[in-house]
């Protein structure tokens, strides 16, 4: 299992969501306190982040080592501000390689997404039903080997050809392909996601077994005003992160304004 955290809202800088928080990323990464499965996120880390006045592609920076070993992390953290950023610390499922490849956060034009959770056996079970569904476009993007690059993957294949949906629609959809999937090959899926364009946040709690990987959210708070903070443990002691219910749906759009739907 991994620990995921999503930001939207006024510019801030990366050291105050990744570093200074009291239960930060960093802590989550050697004392987690809500994993299902794993005892540290050691396997790598990776952070993403939308300029803050310009419209660019996301900027990412990844490494393999574990993110307390990082040297050039402090720094970098007190020089980029955004208003929009995702972030994983890295559990490897076994048998995954540990590489750059399989580090998220995963980026594709605009959409940039992290995942928490698994695919049980994917090189036997879902590995090849979820490439059979892809384009050749979406097949071949594919670098590494994760269950979650491939779901990934799938989600953008389906904002493609559905362009009508929406990111809630198109997300809904890949999780109940993913979910059949799962259910039609006896295997567990655990399907944590949080995805951003740059304007918006969309997160999932969902499984095809209960209970899902545990996932908050904190409406505008004191510790982080005007903005809205998703995490799979809540980063600071405030009483007022919200536990999403299971087979649910969050979307935070560029005014804030929240909405949860149930699947």
């Amino acid at each position: 299992m991994c620990r995921l955290l999503g930001y939207l809202g006024q510019t801030t800088q990366l050291q105050k969501l990744i570093e200074q928080p009291d239960h930060s990323p960093i802590v989550q990464s050697y004392q987690p306190r809500e994993m299902t499965s794993g005892l540290l996120n050691a396997d790598g880390f990776g952070i993403g982040w939308y300029h803050p006045q310009q419209l660019t592609e996301p900027f990412t920076y990844k490494n393999t080592i574990p993110i307390w070993n990082d040297t050039n992390l402090t720094q970098l953290n007190r020089y980029v501000e955004s208003g929009c950023v995702l972030a994983n610390v890295r559990s490897a499922t076994p048998g995954q390689g540990l590489d750059l490849s399989n580090c998220q956060p995963f980026t594709s034009g605009s959409i940039m997404a992290i995942h928490n959770g698994f695919i049980e056996n994917f090189r036997r079970s879902l590995y090849r039903p979820i490439r059979n569904q892809l384009d050749d476009r979406f097949y071949q993007g594919i670098n590494g080997t994760t269950d979650s690059e491939h779901i990934f993957a799938l989600l953008l294949h389906n904002l493609k050809n559905l362009p009508e949906l929406t990111l809630v629609e198109v997300l809904q959809k890949t999780l109940i392909v993913l979910i059949d999937l799962a259910r039609e090959y006896d295997v567990k899926a655990s399907l944590n996601l949080i995805i951003s364009d740059g304007k918006q946040l969309v997160a999932s709690r969902a499984s095809s077994h209960a209970p899902a990987p545990s996932l908050y959210w904190l409406p505008q708070s004191s510790d982080f005003p005007n903005a809205v903070v998703i995490a799979s443990e809540p980063i600071c002691q405030s009483s007022n992160w919200i536990g999403m219910p299971e087979h649910s749906i969050l979307s935070i759009d560029s005014d804030l304004n929240a909405e949860i739907k149930t699947f």
